[in-house]
């Protein structure tokens, strides 16, 4: 069975402002993490999860791609894998390397396959 810990809250802080910061989102409590969504769907989830072993924990953020950038993000590795659900998603290990512009980025572009064209036109897109 997997198990799930809590995110660390500094990651949630991190996340927080990039996704709250797009038209008309919300933070809720996920499955498992933290999610973010625009109207009812998902666009970037962060969760806790043993990975490797049972003493081993990362954090991951989930998000989606368009086809292109989904197997530009696959093919680069690490931080990047394909995520074991759905056809267009990624999970990013998230770590003291993590590059936070990147991330902004993603979310954004994330946002923007998710969002409502009449949203999508109020992104200011990097």
């Amino acid at each position: 069975m997997t198990e799930y810990a809590e995110v660390p809250s500094a990651i949630v802080g991190a996340l927080a402002p990039i996704c709250l910061g797009l038209p008309e989102t919300r933070q809720e409590p996920a499955w498992a993490g933290v999610r973010w969504r625009v109207r009812q769907r998902t666009f970037a989830q962060v969760f806790t999860i043993e990975w490797g072993g049972p003493d081993t924990l990362v954090t991951m953020l989930s998000f989606r791609a368009a086809p292109g950038e989904l197997e530009a993000l696959i093919t680069s590795g690490s931080p990047f894998v394909k995520a074991g659900w759905g056809t267009d998603v990624v999970w990013m290990f998230l770590t003291d390397a993590t590059d936070w512009d990147e991330v902004q980025e993603l979310l954004t572009e994330s946002y923007c396959l998710l969002a409502p064209k009449k949203l999508v036109a109020l992104v200011d897109r990097p």
